[in-house]
């Protein structure tokens, strides 16, 4: 009996490993990614496709203990949704993506293959989305720029938090501002979300863009992306925004006309002197 009982076991285990190592046929998680925009943080990676499902847990670093995700438990997708989980925001979280199946089919339990995450910190990494802004002149030097904060995915009392709620001190704004026709560009930073833009040249054409910037975060994550431009109308008139080339053309144009013009007078007049030098021929033979 106890043969009997080793020899089971034996097949088991040689079946077991069979399934695990030989040709791969075990599916085993790759290219392991965290995707995480305004800190909605989601774990992807690729797979065969099979019949297995897989388990996600993570590891804050400082607890002791592997958590399971509740909503990524024996999963066929290649997701895992992981904003509600990563709290605090602030940590280094690594994450164990385990393949998972039906292990009585084997007469045995054992580990199936994990996969592990590169480390991710939420508050420091997440990609920032563009900032909305409006304008408001004050004068003929000086507009104000509001701000509006994008909302997260975070929840704080039943409060949907915003990206100044998460943030706090730490956010900063970059503003990047232009006359209207140039190509130079000049940079500022504000600790306000109402910064006033003084110092323009008066009645001169302006364009603003606005990025968040966090300074406190690596220099690989410190900007969020550019907003669209949004530009002031100057009280210039419409012809000194006018390029080089655009004067070249005007100026030509202008030339080309009076040419023109001259060509035409001039030969008007002499068809007027030709006629009226015949009437007067006309005339002289008529007395005579």
């Amino acid at each position: 009996m106890t043969l009997i009982k080793a020899l089971l076991y034996l097949g088991a285990y040689v079946t077991t490993w069979s399934i695990t190592t030989g040709g791969g046929s075990v599916p085993t998680a790759q290219n392991v990614r965290w995707k995480s925009l305004d800190f909605k943080t989601i774990l992807t990676w690729t797979v065969e496709k099979s019949e297995y499902t897989y388990t996600v847990q993570y590891f804050d670093g400082e607890n002791g203990d592997w958590i399971t995700a509740q909503d990524c438990i024996d999963i066929s997708e290649v997701e895992c949704d992981l904003t509600k989980e990563l709290m605090p925001l602030d940590r280094n979280y690594e994450a164990d993506i385990k393949t998972e199946s039906d292990q009585s089919d084997y007469g045995m339990d054992y580990d199936f293959p994990h996969t592990y995450s590169p480390k991710f910190n939420p508050y420091r990494e997440s990609n920032i989305s563009v900032l909305e802004f409006s304008l408001m002149d004050v004068n003929e030097s000086t507009v104000i720029l509001n701000i509006t904060h994008p909302l997260t995915s975070i929840i704080k009392r039943q409060k949907q938090q915003t990206l100044k709620d998460i943030l706090q001190t730490d956010l900063k704004y970059k503003i990047s501002y232009y006359k209207s026709g140039s190509t130079g560009k000049r940079e500022k930073i504000f600790d306000s979300s109402t910064p006033e833009m003084s110092g323009l040249d008066p009645g001169q054409s302006y364009c603003f863009m606005v990025a968040a910037f966090i300074p406190s975060r690596p220099k690989a994550t410190q900007h969020g992306a550019w907003s669209a431009p949004q530009c002031r109308q100057g009280d210039t008139h419409v012809l000194q925004d006018l390029s080089l080339g655009a004067w070249v053309g005007i100026i030509f144009i202008l030339i080309t006309v009076l040419i023109i013009f001259i060509t035409t007078t001039v030969l008007c007049c002499r068809r007027n002197q030709r006629r009226h030098k015949s009437l007067q021929t006309s005339q002289s033979l008529v007395l005579r």
